[in-house]
């Protein structure tokens, strides 16, 4: 039975390395999916998913108009269409960039079309705010499991996210500010609020 899944994790937790390999398992096996992220990121340039150790690979865009549902839909009459194989699985990096609407279209896709969904991405920004599509996957998704990660000061579990300039905290600006490790450290609540102190 198709299903939504939502998998999030702090920085670093290795949600693109895991999206990567679902990708390549399913490949591996000759089975169509389509991978898509956030055309937001433009780090390794647009529609591009990329992992800190270098992975990376070509993906759909995913920008504030499309219609997931429709895409992937009209991908199927089109592939069926010229006699390739249809879609088995959606997988989407950067899932705390879409918009609600869009993981309603998530919905519709594991419902109306009976293609599982899986989405990856960050929960809470670094003000501890939800992203948008964050809040609506946690509202909307089948299935919802956290990667963990390590505490950049203490190795505890990390669950938020540090955002850095000089190695200083930086708790004010814009939500949306596109950076890794030079940006963002991945800190347990304690070295959210006193970085870089002892416990």
């Amino acid at each position: 039975m198709a299903q939504l899944f939502f998998r999030y994790g702090a920085m670093s937790s290795g949600k693109t390395i895991e999206i990567l390999k679902v990708a390549h398992n399913y490949e591996a096996q000759g089975r169509k999916i389509a991978l898509m992220t956030s055309g937001i990121d433009n780090r390794n340039g647009v529609g591009t998913v990329a992992s800190r150790i270098g992975l990376h690979r070509k993906a759909i865009p995913v920008d504030a108009k499309l219609n997931l549902f429709d895409y992937i839909s009209n991908k199927n009459k089109k592939d069926e269409a010229e006699g390739n194989g249809k879609l088995v699985c959606v997988l989407i990096d950067e899932a705390q960039f879409l918009k609600k609407h869009h993981v309603l279209e998530c919905a519709r896709i594991v419902d109306d079309l009976k293609i599982p969904v899986m989405t990856f991405g960050l929960k809470n920004d670094f003000q501890n705010h939800l992203f948008e599509g964050s809040e609506n996957l946690l509202i909307y998704a089948d299935k919802i499991e956290e990667m963990k990660t390590i505490c950049h000061f203490c190795g505890h579990k990390a669950t938020m996210n540090l955002r850095i300039n000089n190695k200083q905290p930086v708790y004010e600006g814009e939500q949306v500010q596109i950076g890794g490790d030079e940006s963002y450290y991945p800190v347990c609540r304690f070295h959210y609020f006193h970085p870089g102190q002892n416990r």
